[in-house]
């Protein structure tokens, strides 16, 4: 794991130089504290901020091949580099190191801008090749690893994170009204925009390449939802065995590593398959590392308490407190670079903290099962809502909405007629790509109501509904119910936020990497093949998962229902009815009256309804927290204010 910076001359103007590039590498130290290295040829500068994962004498970026015409920085692990290496020595390529770094070069060498369809792996990637004057950028499959961009002047600047970026003064430091709107929609900004003005996100699965022919942004990779037909014949043991061969193998693929590697255990049953696979077919010494919450609503202690004493692992957990939470909600932030809706990202920072202390660099974590394996209260309830609209006249049919989310103290499905009203699916938009998104998107647009008329009106002239809608692949409407909306799931709250804000964010805030053996593209290639009914079969969640895995795990974890991982939201900032003192300085009229973002008076009725007790709902929590983090990214990034 690494930060990656660099800047292409596009013009006449002066070549980068040394200083400049420096900066922007010392920005993402938190990134790659173990070490800083700088390239400069021509038109390009390269910089990298280095963790030592693997080849930890060997590995420095930026790297170059035998005659130093290609250089490349990459950010993150290439887990098939072993292979990769015996096939490049086969073919006569000849190596200086150990690290898969190198072996990125050779295979450009062989198969030039394809070189990522071979890669299995979490990755940003630059790459510089002076012979064709080329700049490539490229960006995994699934977004797990950043990559930003920007033009400044008659250049192109790039890195893994904004805060380098902006180390350039002539890059203007906006807020995007555009990216705004979808963030307080989905939860994300829908690449290429951000929460930035001139700031761009490099697709997930996506390759740029900058040379005298102009620029090209070419897709390598998809889910490849649509052939409902293939392995209709194959029987659900079949099925269920492809897919245990496969997760052990992903999970020993990213077990490599020169250093040790630890899992999180959340007492949910994708951690769990991850944590037991180590101990069963690995030779991993087994070391976890859990979350806890006072609040029981939230805590899923004695689940994890299950499954330490079935794996016997070594095993440390940390409680995250409410006051815990809204001291370290400015840091979380600054670390996001985007606004959130949820404090969920800071218990995972401070877990990844913990980590560190430990004396871990390396994390394995199961996000992706959900997206892949249909596992999210958003799926059933789109399920329900399809289901509801062919007899919307039916009282029981209105009944299964009750049984959507037993985990919540204040459900949303309770059962009254107002509630019906909300999750009825309106005429004919069951086939629309943000159908199974459109609650989230009516709750969470809540927000918008809060911010200044003319900020308002610049967000209501964004379109992200429509910006979605043009996103989808061609033969989408064609598709499954279930795949549209894993798709659309993909796509927004998974890469923008999940393994963002709540993933590698929070993780390189403690230069913690973390691996997703999920996420390996054999294991998701295979999930968008299996029959509907063995990821969701009515409101049964993860089917086939929990079938390939229910003799390796305690019944406690394999028949438990799904249960979100969440934290407690504006409550953290209230003490006796009274603003924590940091938030209520950030929070005060003038102090909103001087960013222009936020309706003063409006904020002021929010902050009285929450303090009173009275905003229990998802609506009126997710509005606090997304003014509340705005305010911080403006104070951080915009204002440069720490």
């Amino acid at each position: 794991m690494c930060g990656i910076a660099g800047l292409l001359n596009l013009g006449a103007g002066m070549a980068p130089e040394h200083g400049e590039i420096a900066a922007m590498v010392s920005a993402l130290h938190h990134r790659g504290p173990d070490g800083q290295g700088v390239w400069l040829g021509g038109p390009v500068a390269l910089g990298h901020a280095r963790l030592a994962i693997i080849d930890l004498e060997g590995g420095a970026q930026p790297m170059g091949n035998e005659d130093g015409r290609i250089q490349v920085v990459f950010n993150g692990e290439i887990f098939n580099y072993v292979e990769l290496r015996a096939q490049l020595v086969a073919r006569g390529h000849r190596f200086r190191t150990a690290s898969d770094t190198e072996v990125l070069v050779h295979l450009y060498e062989d198969h030039g801008e394809r070189f990522v369809e071979h890669l299995n792996g979490q990755f940003a990637i630059a790459l510089w090749d002076a012979g064709r004057e080329r700049l490539v950028l490229a960006r995994d499959r699934v977004g797990i690893r950043p990559l930003f961009h920007a033009r400044v002047g008659q250049r192109l600047a790039f890195a893994s994170e904004v805060k380098a970026l902006f180390t350039l003064p002539q890059l203007r430091r906006e807020l995007d009204p555009e990216g705004l709107a979808s963030i307080f929609g989905y939860w994300a900004a829908l690449p290429p925009r951000t929460a930035f003005a001139g700031v761009s996100s490099l697709p997930p699965g996506h390759l740029m390449a900058i040379d005298a022919r102009g620029e090209r942004l070419v897709r390598y990779w998809d889910w490849p939802f649509g052939d409902d037909a293939a392995g209709a014949h194959r029987s659900d043991v079949r099925w269920a065995e492809e897919l245990h061969a496969l997760l052990v193998d992903a999970v020993r693929l990213q077990l490599r590593a020169d250093v040790p590697v630890g899992a999180y255990l959340s007492g949910g049953l994708d951690s769990s398959i991850i944590t037991s696979i180590v101990h069963r077919y690995t030779a991993t010494p087994l070391r976890t590392f859990s979350l806890t919450f006072e609040d029981p609503e939230f805590d899923e202690r004695g689940p994890q308490r299950d499954l330490v004493a079935h794996l016997r692992t070594e095993h440390s957990s940390i409680e995250a407190d409410r006051a815990a939470i809204a001291a370290a909600f400015p840091r979380m932030v600054r670390h996001a670079e985007s606004p959130v809706v949820r404090t969920a990202p800071v218990p995972m920072m401070m877990l990844a903290d913990s980590v560190r202390r430990a004396g871990y660099k390396v994390v394995l974590t199961g996000e992706g099962a959900d997206e892949a394996f249909g596992g999210y209260d958003l799926f059933k309830e789109a399920a329900v809502r399809r289901f509801m609209a062919r007899a919307p006249g039916s009282r029981w049919r209105g009944e299964l909405l009750g049984r959507l989310y037993p985990y919540l103290t204040h459900s949303p499905a309770a059962g009254r007629a107002m509630t019906r009203s909300f999750f009825a699916a309106p005429p004919g938009k069951g086939d629309q790509p943000g159908f199974a998104h459109g609650l989230r998107l009516a709750t969470t647009s809540r927000i918008l109501g809060y911010f200044s008329p003319e900020w308002r009106q610049r967000m209501q002239r964004a379109e992200p509904e429509a910006a979605l809608a043009a996103s989808v692949p061609p033969d989408f409407g064609r598709w499954n119910a279930l795949a549209r909306d894993q798709y659309v799931e993909a796509h927004t709250l998974m890469s923008g936020y999940l393994l963002s804000s709540q993933g590698d964010r929070m993780a390189m805030a403690a230069s913690i990497e973390a691996r997703f053996p999920f996420l390996d593209h054999r294991v998701l290639e295979f999930a968008c093949r299996i029959p509907a009914r063995l990821r969701l079969c009515g409101l049964h969640e993860k089917v086939l998962l929990r079938r390939a895995f229910a003799a390796e795990l305690p019944q406690s974890i394999g028949r438990r229902v799904k249960q979100p991982y969440r934290a407690p939201d504006s409550a953290c900032f209230f003490v006796g009815g009274r603003l924590r003192e940091a938030t209520a300085e950030l929070l005060q009229p003038r102090a909103l009256e001087q960013a222009g973002l936020f309706d003063a008076q409006a904020v002021g009725r929010l902050i009285e309804k929450c303090a009173s007790g009275r905003a229990i709902g998802f609506g009126d929590n997710m509005a606090f927290i997304g003014i509340l983090s705005t305010m911080w990214l403006h104070r951080q990034l915009i204002e440069g204010q720490h």
